[in-house]
């Protein structure tokens, strides 16, 4: 069986070509594949559920309409209040993290000068206990003044 396609390209009233592809042998549906009419990508495609929309025309009096809008302002009401009440939440996060920010910046203070002064009461006390050690071997002899008239 031999694969051989053909493509037919038509043009519709909105200026979109659509190349048809038919497969000869496969038995495949054929699929409209939309494409821009000028190569340079001056528009683009739009799929025919799309392309009605623009041009409809509601009445601003009518019930519909109406409906629409009310709706629309509520949604646009609700979006603004959950705005708000993010803004809201954010704003108190910060201060929450602002305050736990500062009172750890005090416990580091605290803990840092606590860390000096056992660091100075260490040292003072390595430094003590050295003197008072004497180094392996140079023991000193101390005479007893019970020995030393016999």
């Amino acid at each position: 069986m031999s694969k051989t396609s053909q493509q037919n390209t038509t043009t519709d009233a909105s200026g979109v070509s659509v190349i048809h592809t038919q497969a000869h042998s496969s038995g495949l549906q054929q699929v409209p594949q939309l494409v821009p009419v000028s190569p340079g990508g001056g528009g683009k495609a739009v799929p025919p559920s799309k392309q009605g929309k623009k041009s409809s025309f509601v009445d601003r009096n009518s019930d519909e309409y109406r409906q629409r809008r009310e709706r629309n302002n509520m949604a646009v009401k609700k979006s603004r209040l959950k705005s708000k009440q993010k803004a809201q939440d954010t704003l108190q996060r910060v201060n929450q993290l602002k305050e736990e920010n500062e009172r750890l910046e005090a416990k580091i203070k605290l803990l840092t000068k606590e860390l000096s002064v056992l660091k100075d009461l260490f040292l003072e006390h390595a430094h003590n206990f050295a003197d008072n050690v004497q180094p392996v071997g140079t023991e000193t002899t101390t005479t007893n003044p019970e020995n030393s008239g016999q």
